[in-house]
């Protein structure tokens, strides 16, 4: 497990990163879910720090060479790709199983907004 002084030193090299005084934000529920994933796997060594900013580093070069330079927008949307290609490469899940999980997540998102939609009348 990291300290928090760990934590503190890994945030502070990703200057894209969306965050406050008190560290990093999500626009959305997914965003901390692939935040904590790549934290977790991490942690539990089933991938190395090197490995994922490795990963990440390709993804972000991809998208600027695309020109999608970004501004901290879309950060999320490069963790979860990353995420994505290196579970696959390590064999810790395959695409299927990551197909089926995101239908699932985009159906339970989708019935919680309906029912945020009802309680708001």
């Amino acid at each position: 497990m990291w300290s928090v002084d760990q934590r503190a030193g890994v945030l502070a090299d990703l200057p894209l990163m969306p965050r406050d005084d008190d560290g990093p934000v999500f626009a959305e529920s997914w965003q901390a879910q692939v935040f904590a994933v790549a934290v977790e796997l991490i942690e539990s060594e089933k991938i190395s720090g090197e490995d994922w900013a490795d990963r990440l580093g390709v993804v972000f070069k991809a998208a600027e060479e695309r020109g999608e330079y970004d501004t901290g927008a879309r950060y999320y949307d490069h963790w979860l790709t990353a995420l994505e290609k290196l579970v696959v490469e390590k064999d810790l899940a395959g695409w299927d199983d990551l197909t089926s999980e995101k239908e699932l997540i985009r159906e339970n998102d989708h019935h919680r907004r309906e029912h945020q939609i009802e309680e708001g009348k």
